[in-house]
């Protein structure tokens, strides 16, 4: 995973360039002293020029979008007039981290006057949060000394949610095909996607799929067969599924290639529209299981929103997976997870096993898909359910995935068995009562007992959104 990267905006006021022009040295001493301490956490720091007059907050925000930051963290160096940058920082689909820190720690009776210029930030962050709050973007805030405190630290813990936004916000989501037809909880029009997340959504047509098909190269196909030998059961060379497995592989390659091309973070496609006529030589189930074992996020149904949200989860967290619930288990308390095909295969249990589906769906020929079971352990659900007005809810759940010791009869589907926080049928009504999509992200929390922190971090994703965000706990 690449580190954090943050952009460091420097607030000052220019009143003080024509007045006090001797204070400069020192204040840019201290945003050095500040990028420093964040470099020594491992965070790549991008520090935009002192920043004063609304153009050049301008210019600097775009060049932080420009280099893809993960976050915008303001450091006030003086009082700085919120209508030059709130507007601009109000616009951005970047995070907003508030540092509110000074360099001296002390300042009482004692203190130098002339200290006043270098250590009166405060009421700048205090007008400018003002401004934020009243034109509806969310950002978080820390305070404190930044020597003497654990004020950067704080700062640092967020850049995984902070990520998280930050994909959301200027992501890249692929489209094959259209959305289900009648699938509402989870439908987001593409244009709608834009104004309310931020994301981009870009189709596939056949023209460019039979480019990216034709440009696959037999040896480069071969290759790939080879690693999947190498990494999954059933991939047998000479086997009744191999012409299955081959046409699997060549049609993942182009879809691959479609991904890296356009940059995207996410892709989708609707099984349904998957067409021999539309240049579909089968369904990419296969390639959709490979991407998400990368960190690309994938979403079945022509769901992009969902789709989305896997790429900014697994940032975070790369042990994730877009999943369903499909079954429930009254009698053991328990809930079944599966879907069609696609599965990220780092997390299933032991060795993922490939078979050649009997698909009538649609026309086309049969694709190769993993199958297994995914691996015990703590785990946490994460929906993005679109609400009335534009808006979100972020809704959160811990959960524990269990181990089969009995026989296995699902072992040929890709599947798994949950315990909710709750008794199933008061988990499945709280879930459904705030507007539960049947679409999900699943991410694996890592020892048991880091549920928690997994589900801060999700919590505070959610905050930098703006979404309405709940957690259903036992």
């Amino acid at each position: 995973m690449a580190p954090a990267r943050i952009g460091l905006l420097p607030l000052w006021l220019k009143l003080y360039d024509d007045t006090a022009a001797g204070a400069r040295p020192r204040i840019e001493a201290f945003v050095r002293t500040i990028a420093e301490a964040f470099e020594k956490r491992g965070v790549a720091t991008v520090a935009a020029p002192v920043c004063r007059l609304e153009k050049e907050f301008a210019a600097a925000v775009k060049r932080f979008e420009r280099e893809e930051v993960d976050a915008i963290v303001t450091l006030h160096l003086a009082y700085s007039p919120s209508l030059e940058s709130s507007g601009v920082l109000a616009c951005t689909r970047l995070p907003i981290l508030v540092l509110d820190t000074t360099p001296m720690w002390s300042f009482g009776p004692a203190q130098d006057p002339g200290e006043i210029t270098y250590n009166h930030g405060i009421h700048g962050v205090q007008d400018m949060c003002n401004l934020l709050v009243r034109n509806g973007k969310p950002f978080l805030i820390e305070a404190g000394h930044w020597e003497r405190s654990d004020v950067i630290d704080r700062i640092v813990r967020h850049l995984p949610a902070a990520r998280m936004a930050a994909i959301m916000g200027r992501g890249r989501v692929g489209l094959m095909g259209t959305s289900f037809k009648g699938m509402g909880d989870f439908y987001t029009p593409p244009a709608k996607l834009k104004a309310t997340v931020g994301g981009t959504v870009r189709t596939l047509d056949a023209e460019t799929l039979q480019k990216l098909l034709a440009a696959v190269k037999p040896a480069e196909v071969e290759a790939e067969l080879a690693e999947d030998r190498g990494r999954f059961d059933g991939a047998d060379a000479s086997g009744p599924a191999a012409e299955a497995h081959r046409r699997s592989v060549r049609m993942g390659l182009a879809v691959r290639r479609w991904i890296e091309q356009e940059r995207l973070s996410a892709f989708t496609f609707n099984f349904l529209d998957m067409k021999k006529k539309a240049g579909h030589v089968t369904v990419p189930f296969l390639e959709a299981s490979k991407a998400m074992a990368r960190g690309v996020g994938f979403a079945g149904e022509g769901d992009v929103l969902t789709a989305l949200l896997v790429a900014a989860v697994a940032s975070g967290f790369p042990e994730t997976t877009f999943t369903e619930m499909f079954c429930p288990d009254w009698e053991n308390g328990t809930i079944f997870l599966s879907h069609m095909g696609e599965v990220n295969w780092r997390l299933l249990s032991g060795r993922g096993r490939i078979s050649e589906m009997q698909y009538s769906y649609s026309a086309t020929d049969n694709p190769i898909r993993v199958t297994g079971r995914l691996k015990p352990g703590s785990i946490a659900l994460v929906n993005l359910a679109p609400m009335a007005d534009g808006r979100y809810r972020l809704i959160l759940a811990p959960a524990t995935m269990l181990t089969v010791k009995d026989a296995d009869r699902m072992e040929s589907s890709v599947h798994g068995w949950f315990r909710p926080p709750k008794p199933v049928p008061a988990f499945l009504e709280v879930y459904s009562r705030f507007g539960g999509t049947h679409h999900l992200a699943m991410c694996y929390a890592g020892e048991p007992g880091a549920a928690k922190p997994v589900l801060e971090t999700l919590e505070t994703f959610g905050r930098l959104m703006g979404w309405d965000t709940v957690a259903i706990r036992g």
